[in-house]
């Protein structure tokens, strides 16, 4: 069984920051490509960012400048920086990993999701 545990939401005026975390744990032989992605009301889910098992990242273009990914492969633990957040970033923001587990099985894992509002 795998489990991740979002932490560092919260509620922030227009520029400030936050830092989330994803930390996975259970049964996980490699992480491979892992990402945030956000819900706001009425809207679909989308991704934010992702960071591939190498290192390479990838950004929604409205987050560009402004947000960094990071992993920790030892601690299984994802990062996501934001920086400079702005009303329209409100949302809850959810963790996303692909996994493969101690028997082999290769399986997509998502978190509980963390809420972040920016608001003055």
């Amino acid at each position: 069984q795998v489990q991740f545990v979002e932490s560092g939401g919260g509620s922030v005026q227009p520029g400030g920051s936050l830092r989330l975390i994803c930390a996975a744990s259970g049964s996980i032989a490699s992480m491979y490509t892992m990402g945030w992605y956000r819900q706001a009301p009425g809207k679909q889910r989308e991704l934010v960012a992702d960071i591939f098992s190498g290192g390479s990242t990838d950004y929604a273009d409205s987050v560009k400048g402004r947000f960094t990914i990071s992993r920790d492969n030892a601690q299984r633990t994802v990062y996501l920086q934001m920086n400079g957040l702005k009303p329209e970033d409100t949302a809850v923001y959810y963790c996303r990993g692909r996994m493969r587990l101690s028997d082999g099985t290769i399986y997509d894992y998502w978190g509980q999701g963390t809420q972040v509002t920016v608001s003055s």
